[in-house]
């Protein structure tokens, strides 16, 4: 019989998850960590290793970069480290050495370590000499003490890149990966450190209260769900995934002990040993092959926590003896091999033998190692060229973005293939791109071509190439090439760089090594090139591409002359050229690594992509419709320090005439929010603060445009003296100057919940696109909640009662005008009068009216009271005037009525309320707005099972759903591309849901209330709070899905439990515990 592990790993084989999925699902969690930390826990420090202090210097500029894009919480420390002398002392030594580092750096900032300041403890080193082992036990204890409460991320970013030789200027870890690109096409390009980024904050929340270390490796980006990552209490744990076993022979391989904790997605057990690059004999010997026929591939991804990490923590903050002894004796520490063998006891007798060995058993040997096996992480390695193209060729459309932030000419003037991926760059006219080919950070002059599966980056091509050249010379980059630039220090030019696809820089000339995808010996005949003239005969080197002289110095044109010829390209005088390069000065990559001018490449970076934005946002303006998100372009604009400001008031003068021009279709809100964006851009923040007043009264104009269409304005205004026409649709005359005759009408409405699409109801959206909701109407505890009863009285005027106990007589009904306190507890009813035409209609002549009003719900509630309350309200006094009470005539009615509230909300609140049951409701844009409502026939199962899963929870909390409105409103008027696709994204979900529905699949409907909950908080993080996130941790382990209704911010939540079963466990656990929230039992409404 199959057994659980062999199941488990069969799955894993079968299914992978969905990278995109993941991905997108990683990047709410950054973005939510960032924006909301103290809801979502993030990082207290981020450091970054590098190899030398000059590439250290450019991390620390990328970190700053990300704290600015908001990948990183401004509460969060960033480091970055080079290995002490820019020599190299091995990953493990690395780890020690930049957790040493973030100590002192803890110390240079002020902060207290334990009960003293870390000064102190300096100090009192410093007096007993600065040795000796109590001065060093005291300062690291004391920091210690301090640094195991932390949380770290610890990323391995140094080295050389020999494997990808274009990313060795940026790092490779900072190298271009456009995935999910198109969410915010407005944005910078999305690096691979981005995404590392986005994965590494799910695994925040494994460490819980306790502090740990997370390390990862900036080469690899491990696509899985690490909100499940487990990481057992005072002990590390390696991340491993099962692979086939050629692959396992060419990396760590970890061989786990066959007990442990085994779910349906991951495995944690204990690591029993670590083999190296093992062989199929090696395997089988330690029993390392699983059930399946795979084996364990270590990840990078190594994780400390508790007692585990303070023992890391103080072996670190020891560590220089350490490190000055490996510096002397020129040998290397080893992360994945010495360091984490220190946590295996089956490694300890080979350890010791290793340096410094016997110290890490020591020091670290009393704690355990574990493997968090994850069957579906997507192991993605970005260690050679075409590796990176391949993740870009292979991903599907809606994953990579294959154009982003570029200016490219039309198809006609250029020839640029559909599966070329341009970022951050500009080509002119009369460029050719082949297939699968990568341009990143550059400006492509005409006449250039570029062959297929080849890689550009960074080159600066000027515009007058064709003018200071030769007729004669066209440059080509042939098939599977490299191209790049690399900014010296003390040089002017900037050195072109190339080198094949597939050429590995450390092959050497007698084993294969080739250069531009040839032999080394052919490159040498072919050019008439010596040995000598690149290597040295000085050293214990291989030569080996890297360490070769073949990159001249010279002029541009020059360069690109001599990169044709050493490519074998050029059909000019071979004597010549030959001549011109023995003379030049040239450099090897291996120089390149130790030279390049890491400001003036930052600089240069910077104002391109500050010009690019710049040509894209002045083309928004000159030629569009305001679509681009222009405060976003403006950021990277201003990064160009000396014109950047300059730049944002040249395209605040032409405001003026763009709003004339396209005043017929262009919205006054957007205009206007525009003009906004620009002033805080030009630093005028007094005048942009006075504008946005503008921009609200445009968005309450333009929606009452929409929703008025057909009322005469005079029911919306004060009333006349002179007694007017009725309404069309509401007809009163037959009340005037008739005998009294009492009458008295009751509406009770249920409430309603909605599963997904808010959102896409609210005005300015849905004035502009179509809007999708799927909600359901429910009574609460055996009765309809919301409801009015009106009656007809003798006495003219009309008297209002309400469940709270206020009352009103009006016995003017013309003293009712518009616009209301916003305090005034009346103003529904008033607003209710002036829409059905009662105030101008003069029906209340010879009569009155009595009103009385209920909402039997707890206030912020979220289940559209306010709304329905109205409906219900206007709905009776149309009854009761023989009016137009359709449903679909009082949901318009109500629209119009929120608009003279003020409240500015959506349509589906009194949708859900008016019409029974489940149903499919969709808003046409237009004047006037346009609803389509489709009841879903549900099921008895249906009915039943629904009734048996979905608990509806009050929370107790105050709604704050008017302050999350403004701020959404806003961000969509700013064209934020990541509100746009979250709300395009929730009506594809409302689809989704009814289908889902409909076919009885209520645990697809949870699936789409989770995401629909992230989408939400994608929106505004503060529609949540600590104690709705504490419920539905309290929640998750019986439910399949679950969210807070309406905008959120408090008030009921829906749980969807995985089955009838969980359902009632949950409501008895929820009942038992101190969240002291309510349970209310419900029914679906199925008839109004």
């Amino acid at each position: 019989m199959e057994s659980r592990r062999e199941r488990a790993f069969s799955r894993s084989k079968q299914k992978k998850l969905d990278i995109t999925s993941i991905l997108r699902k990683s990047w709410y969690h950054l973005r939510l960590s960032v924006r909301h930390p103290s809801r979502v826990p993030t990082w207290d420090a981020i450091v970054l290793t590098a190899s030398s202090p000059e590439q250290a210097e450019l991390y620390e500029w990328q970190l700053k970069r990300a704290k600015r894009l908001g990948r990183i919480a401004t509460s969060t420390i960033t480091l970055a480290v080079p290995d002490p002398d820019g020599k190299r002392i091995g990953s493990g030594a690395a780890t020690l050495n930049a957790i040493f580092a973030l100590a002192r750096c803890y110390q240079s900032i002020g902060l207290h370590l334990g009960e003293r300041d870390i000064c102190d403890q300096q100090v009192e080193t410093a007096e007993n000499g600065g040795s000796g082992p109590g001065s060093i036990g005291d300062f690291a204890e004391a920091t210690v003490s301090f640094m195991e409460k932390k949380h770290i991320l610890l990323l391995h970013a140094g080295g050389d890149s020999k494997r990808v030789p274009w990313a060795n200027p940026m790092g490779k870890v900072f190298l271009p990966l456009p995935f999910l690109a198109a969410d915010d096409p407005d944005g910078p390009v999305p690096l691979l450190f981005d995404h590392i980024l986005a994965i590494a904050s799910c695994a925040r929340q494994a460490f819980k209260n306790e502090g740990g270390i997370l390390t990862m490796t900036g080469d690899v980006l491990p696509c899985f769900d690490a909100s499940n990552l487990v990481i057992p209490e005072d002990a590390s744990c390696i991340i491993t995934v099962p692979i086939t076993l050629d692959v396992a022979s060419h990396h760590g391989v970890i061989v786990a002990s066959k007990t442990g904790i085994l779910t349906e997605s991951y495995t944690v057990s204990l690591v029993d040993n670590l083999l190296q690059k093992p062989s199929i004999e090696e395997l089988v010997e330690n029993e390392a092959i699983l059930d399946d026929g795979r084996t364990l591939l270590d990840t990078g991804i190594i994780a400390a926590r508790g007692k585990a990490w303070a023992e890391l923590a103080m072996l670190a903050c020891c560590c220089e003896p350490m490190i000055e002894e490996l510096l002397k004796s020129r040998k290397e520490m080893s992360l994945y091999e010495d360091l984490v063998a220190a946590w295996v006891p089956a490694k300890h007798d080979w350890l010791r033998a290793r340096p410094l060995g016997e110290e890490l058993v020591r020091s670290l040997g009393r704690q355990k190692m574990f493997s968090y096996c994850a069957y579906d992480l997507l192991f993605l390695h970005f260690g050679t060229s075409s590796e990176v193209l391949d993740h870009l060729s292979a991903a599907g459309s809606e994953l990579v973005g294959r154009r982003h932030l570029c200016s490219i000419p039309a198809t006609t003037s250029s020839d640029i293939a559909a599966s070329a991926v341009v970022l951050s760059s500009k080509i002119e006219p009369g460029v050719s791109v082949g297939e699968d080919s990568l341009i990143y950070d550059s400006y492509i002059s005409s006449g250039i071509q570029i062959g297929s599966l080849s890689v550009v980056v960074g080159i600066n091509v000027p515009i007058d190439i064709n003018e200071m050249v030769d007729d004669s010379f066209r440059f080509m980059l042939p098939d599977r090439h490299c191209l790049w630039e690399v900014p010296l220090v003390g040089c002017t030019e900037r050195v072109i760089v190339y080198c094949g696809l597939h050429d590995n820089p450390k092959s050497s000339l007698s084993k294969d090594g080739t250069f531009c995808g040839k032999p080394w010996k052919k490159v040498l005949l072919d050019l008439g090139i010596q040995e000598s003239d690149l290597w040295s005969s000085v050293g214990a080197q291989e030569n080996c591409l890297w360490n070769a002289k073949v990159f001249p110095v010279l002029s541009y044109f020059e360069m690109l002359h001599l990169a044709s010829w050493l490519m074998g390209l050029s059909d000019q005088n071979s004597r010549t050229l030959l001549s011109l390069w023995k003379s030049s000065q040239r450099v090897s990559l291996e120089e390149l690594h130790r030279s390049i001018d890491f400001p003036k490449m930052c600089t240069g970076s910077s104002n391109h992509q500050a010009d690019l934005a710049a040509g894209i946002a002045k083309a928004c303006i000159n030629y569009g419709m305001l679509g681009r998100n222009l405060s976003q372009l403006c950021q990277e604009i201003l990064q160009k320090e000396a014109s950047g400001v300059k730049i944002c008031e040249d395209f605040l003068e032409l405001c003026p005439k763009l709003e004339e021009q396209n005043s017929k279709i262009l919205p006054k809100s957007r205009a206007y929010q525009v003009q906004v964006d620009l002033l805080r851009a030009c630093g005028d923040e007094t005048t942009a603060c006075h504008l946005e007043h503008k921009v609200r009264t445009a968005v309450a104009d333009e929606t009452a445009s929409a929703v008025r269409y057909g009322f005469r304005e005079c029911i919306l205004e004060s009333p006349s003296s002179t007694p007017t026409s009725a309404d069309q649709n509401n007809h009163f005359d037959g009340y005037v100057d008739q005998p009294f005759c009492p009458r008295m009408v009751k509406v009770e409405l249920p409430v309603r919940v909605d599963f997904v699409g808010g959102w896409s109801d609210t005005p300015p959206w849905s004035l502009e696109r179509a809007g999708c909701v799927l909600n359901m109407a429910i009574s609460l505890e055996g009765c309809l909640p919301i409801g009015t009863i009106i009656e007809t009285t003798e006495k003219t005027g009309v008297l209002i009662d309400d469940d709270a106990g206020n009352q009103l007589y009006v016995e003017n009904l013309a003293s009712i005008a518009p616009p209301f306190d916003g305090n005034d507890p009346f103003r529904l009813v008033k607003s209710a009068l002036l829409v059905t035409g009662i105030v101008h209609e003069n029906s209340c002549v010879s009569m009155g009216l009595q009103i009385k009003t209920w909402a039997n719900v707890p206030r912020g509630s979220g289940l559209g009271t306010s709304s329905i309350l109205a409906a219900a309200v206007v709905k009776g006094l149309l009854q009761i005037t023989d009016g137009d009470e359709s449903n679909e005539n009082v949901a318009r009615l109500v629209l119009v009525l929120e608009q003279l509230m003020g409240t500015g909300g959506g349509w589906q609140d009194q949708i859900g309320g008016l019409y029974p049951a489940i149903k499919f409701t969709t808003s046409f844009p237009g004047v006037p707005l346009r609803l389509q409502v489709v009841p879903l026939l549900a099921s008895l199962q249906l009915i039943l099972e629904l009734q048996q899963r979905l608990l509806v929870v009050f929370t107790g909390q105050v709604r704050l759903a008017h302050q999350v409105l403004q701020k959404v409103v806003t961000r969509y008027l700013q064209r934020d591309n990541l509100l746009v696709s979250s709300i395009k994204r929730l009506t594809e979900l409302a689809k989704i849901g009814r289908e889902a529905l409909m076919n009885c699949e209520i645990d697809e409907l949870g699936e789409i209330m989770l995401e629909a909950w992230r989408l939400h908080q994608e929106l505004d993080p503060c529609c949540s709070n600590e104690f709705v996130d504490q419920l539905f941790a309290f929640a998750d382990p019986y439910c399949c899905g679950y969210k807070l209704v309406g905008a959120g911010g408090g008030g009921f939540a829906l749980l969807l439990a995985k089955n009838a079963e969980s359902g009632n466990e949950l409501k008895h656990k929820l009942e038992d515990s101190n969240l002291n929230v309510k349970i209310y039992n419900w029914n679906i409404h199925l008839d109004n």
